[in-house]
């Protein structure tokens, strides 16, 4: 991977990470595009993830530090309730990552699949659209619960996490979708949806690096540094600006969106 073409993927993820149309697929996407052969290198990916990750963690500053501060009072507060929500939310993708690692890293060399998976995107995208409608009358009755999601909610939207490691499957836009199907609303679903990746990244990032599979990488060490600098400036754009406009737009957009490109991918790849 030449140094330029790192540049370019770190601001192809930091500007899809925030956006329900996901950024493992528009990787997979731009190294095609790019005809970079180390498809199945997946350190480059979690690099460019943890740069977003970072910003997140910049952005998010005072509500993360508020929890903290809530967490080490030590007594079941809102607080405390949130973070346990968020621990709920990771088992999916953890039982993922333990079982299924080898499996979901194959995913990452197939532009067909991201095709597939971008097609499941935009269909999840229009459905939590459509439960979401405030004139239509929502197929689960709606309840009040602390921190405005309950855990069965939080596990399903977790369950939807860990379908979303399969490159195509936004993330966040399966996550926040899910969270809509299950009747959480959608301003307190898109800071859930974000605040939640932080653990299972950062770890995966840890794991890579007391393993030493960064050192084992087809991606010298110049380019990593410089896809994570990317990754983490647009991201730290992305994550200001299109936050409000995924909580604020209609989904539908971006669900036409990522039906157009899996219709690109099936026409030319």
């Amino acid at each position: 991977m030449e140094w330029f073409e790192a540049i370019i993927l770190g601001l192809v993820q930091g500007l899809t990470e925030f956006l329900p149309v996901s950024s493992s697929g528009h990787l997979v996407i731009g190294r095609e595009l790019l005809g970079i052969e180390s498809s199945d290198d997946l350190v480059f990916e979690v690099t460019v993830h943890a740069a977003t990750v970072l910003s997140t963690i910049i952005v998010f500053r005072k509500t993360i530090w508020n929890l903290l501060k809530g967490l080490f009072k030590f007594r079941y507060n809102d607080e405390t309730d949130y973070i346990l929500k968020i621990v709920v939310s990771m088992i999916p993708v953890f039982i993922v990552g333990m079982f299924f690692k080898d499996q979901v890293e194959g995913l990452f060399g197939s532009i067909t699949a991201v095709g597939i998976a971008l097609v499941m995107t935009s269909v999840l995208l229009f459905l939590s659209d459509m439960a979401s409608n405030p004139r239509r009358k929502s197929v689960l009755p709606t309840k009040e619960y602390r921190s405005g999601i309950s855990y069965w909610q939080a596990f399903a939207v977790g369950i939807g996490q860990a379908f979303a490691v399969i490159p195509g499957l936004s993330r966040s836009g399966t996550t926040i979708a899910t969270g809509l199907i299950c009747g959480v609303r959608r301003s307190e679903m898109a800071q859930f949806s974000f605040l939640m990746v932080l653990v299972p990244i950062l770890g995966e990032t840890f794991l890579q690096l007391v393993g030493g599979e960064m050192a084992e990488s087809s991606v010298g060490a110049f380019p990593l540094l410089l896809g994570f600098i990317s990754a983490f400036l647009s991201g730290l754009f992305a994550c200001k600006v299109m936050i409000a406009l995924v909580k604020k737009a209609k989904l539908s957009w971006f669900a036409l969106y990522c039906a157009v490109v899996a219709l690109l991918i099936f026409i030319f790849a």
